[in-house]
């Protein structure tokens, strides 16, 4: 479905997939099953956008979109902006608890060796690409971000680190 249109006008959904190559279900949790096929379709849990031509651009995972005031805030996004600075090797955008925006992106930036960055820098450089409440304020500098054994950032760490 989708209901969902952020202020850049596309409408953000999330991809469903229906076929002989979608799996089965989950191993023994019927619950989970029944979940990710509600209405006869497998709910992937990613977002898109559908171009005119057809054209389907995944977006994030729909658990990793941070609502901030209404908006609707890809991480993927933030995190691209953020990584096309110079001084910077990897970084991961979560959100967290905003009392007045419900949340807002916050940044978990790593830099180049030798290479230097402030918070400053990032968050100009950052201004320049995206709309100002797409724009993290929080940006701190741990020496490595947490992943698993097959490289994906574990954000619920970083969610839960102060």
């Amino acid at each position: 479905e989708m209901n969902d249109v952020p202020a850049d006008g596309q409408t953000m959904g999330e991809i469903v997939l229906r076929g002989n190559n979608v799996m089965l279900g989950y191993y023994r949790d019927e619950a989970a099953t029944a979940e990710a096929f509600a209405g006869g379709w497998f709910h992937s849990g990613d977002l898109g956008v559908m171009h005119p031509d057809g054209y389907v651009q995944l977006k994030d995972r729909a658990k990793d979109i941070i609502i901030s005031g209404g908006e609707n805030i890809s991480t993927v996004e933030v995190e691209q902006a953020i990584m096309s600075h110079p001084a910077v090797i990897d970084v991961a955008v979560v959100g967290v608890p905003d009392e007045k925006w419900g949340e807002r992106p916050k940044a978990f930036v790593v830099l180049g060796k030798g290479l230097q960055a402030s918070a400053e820098d990032i968050v100009e450089h950052t201004r320049a690409l995206l709309a100002g409440y797409k724009v993290p304020r929080d940006i701190v500098f741990p020496l490595d971000l947490p992943r698993t054994p097959t490289g994906k950032v574990l954000k619920f760490q970083l969610r839960a680190s102060k």
